[in-house]
């Protein structure tokens, strides 16, 4: 056999450390638009073993709390995953989905009464300080300005039989600022 021959054994070794063969994985990530961003994101996946096969960044597009979302395809092998998530986190990296930490449901509310003057932003940050819920999407509507009672139509992601926990923390913002929350909105196909 030829000194440059690779067993079995070797090519096991290449896979994983706990011989396991590296699976894709998507990670979904919330950027802020300013220099270095992205690449501050990357780091932590290449620093603990993942191999970057492609991102998505949506430049274009904002979430609804003006950051750029970004997807990021990685292999590494299944025991890395959740450290790589972990070290993102850590880094203060927003990270929307993680695999099989995707949230797996959705719901649909409005919101109606002073929404502007009680600072729709912190409203929005503080209905995602839940873990279990993301912001999808968001619609507002203010006829009047500021001077009139506006609404706002909100679709949350949240993880899978946590939406009962989910309205209950809308609710509690709502109250304390005193909003009506109409709930569910059920989608009406077209």
């Amino acid at each position: 056999m030829a000194d440059d021959a690779v067993t079995t054994d070797e090519l096991e070794e290449e896979r994983t450390d706990g011989g396991e063969r590296p699976q894709t994985h998507t990670i979904r990530l919330e950027l802020q638009d300013k220099p270095g961003e992205l690449l501050s994101a990357l780091r932590p996946i290449a620093d603990n073993g993942g191999n970057l096969l492609s991102i998505f960044h949506e430049r274009g597009n904002l979430t609804p709390r003006g950051h750029i979302p970004v997807e990021v395809d990685v292999e590494c092998p299944p025991d890395r995953f959740d450290t790589i998530v972990e070290a993102l986190r850590d880094e203060g990296v927003n990270v929307i989905q993680a695999g099989a930490e995707r949230f797996g449901e959705e719901m649909a509310l409005l919101l109606v009464g002073d929404i502007v003057d009680t600072d729709l932003s912190d409203t929005l940050r503080r209905i995602e300080s839940s873990t279990d819920a993301t912001l999808a999407d968001l619609s507002l509507s203010a006829p009047e300005g500021r001077d009139g009672a506006s609404s706002a139509r909100l679709r949350l992601a949240t993880r899978t039989g946590r939406t009962d926990e989910v309205f209950a923390h809308v609710r509690d913002i709502a109250e304390e600022k005193d909003l009506d929350v109409i709930e569910p909105l059920l989608e009406v196909a077209e």
